[in-house]
């Protein structure tokens, strides 16, 4: 079977990775946790996860309905490691709403025309209108974080990004647009692991970028980086939400429990949305790097 890139995930688990890493992996059993430091021993169980799962998926149901006829304007943002989850996490808040309530923005590569103009600007016209929920597959927290770590922005560009980038929110906020910004994290080894898995699996090798394969050798600086978008726009009218993505079942819940619990729609069932794993789920405090 042909690999992406010619195989440069395995080689990069087999030539360069960390002993430590490579050995979290080769000693960890299918399913194991890999991160000592995760704080549960064990992935959660299907059964659980899936009456969790049903029961707040009803919740995500009621929330589009009060946000279409409330006029609320509701925008999440997904940001977090490669391979941390987002794409899983999104999926599952999606996949029972209506796309006309509930849209997906995945922008791709900038033209030359985006270059050219605001940095903000390229995304002013997908933010929400009334009634509208919008989730934003990455979104302007690339220009701190990915640009910077590949050399695709200056270091002026992303310093005047980070000064810029809590007056926006603070915009969109005051606009009346519920702000929720959501960074999934995921261990150093169970990121390699999912991208090994990735890249043998026939369905899910268009998942792989050159990005990804890239940034395989660039975990320090993209911790750097991480630390000090936290530092710089960590507000109070636009918190960062981190959850620890090493057990995607978890993960998914408590992206669901975060989204739900910024809003009182109507019909609200509390005991039903209940609150986020605070061992995975919090601020900037949580990250673990």
């Amino acid at each position: 079977m042909d690999l992406p890139f010619d195989g440069a995930i395995t080689r990069y688990y087999e030539d360069e990775a960390p002993e430590e890493v490579r050995q979290a992996i080769r000693d960890t059993p299918r399913g194991g946790l890999l991160d000592p430091s995760y704080p549960h021993d064990a992935p959660l169980g299907k059964k659980d996860y899936r009456a969790a799962l049903d029961a707040l998926q009803v919740e995500l149901v009621k929330l589009q309905a009060w946000v279409r006829d409330s006029g609320t304007r509701l925008a999440v943002i997904f940001e977090g490691r490669d391979a941390a989850g987002k794409g899983g996490a999104i999926k599952r808040v999606r996949m029972n709403l209506n796309p006309r309530v509930a849209r997906l923005v995945a922008l791709g590569k900038p033209s030359d025309r985006d270059r050219a103009q605001w940095y903000f600007q390229r995304y002013i016209p997908h933010l929400p209108a009334r009634g509208e929920m919008v989730l934003f597959d990455r979104s302007w927290y690339n220009r701190a974080v990915v640009e910077p770590v590949f050399g695709f922005c200056t270091p002026e560009e992303r310093e005047h990004f980070l000064t810029q980038a809590p007056e926006f929110e603070n915009m969109l906020v005051d606009e009346g647009i519920v702000l929720i910004k959501i960074w999934l994290n995921v261990g150093r080894a169970e990121q390699l692991r999912r991208f090994l898995r990735r890249e043998s699996n026939p369905l899910k090798q268009w998942k792989i970028s050159e990005i990804d394969v890239g940034g395989l050798p660039l975990w320090h600086a993209y911790s750097d980086a991480i630390a000090d978008t936290f530092l710089r726009t960590h507000t109070g009218h636009a918190p960062w939400t981190v959850i620890r993505g090493d057990d995607k079942k978890r993960a998914r819940l408590a992206v669901i429990r975060r989204i739900l619990s910024a809003v009182d729609y109507s019909r609200k069932d509390r005991d039903a949305v209940g609150i986020p794993d605070p061992l995975i789920c919090g601020g900037p405090e949580i990250w673990n790097g």
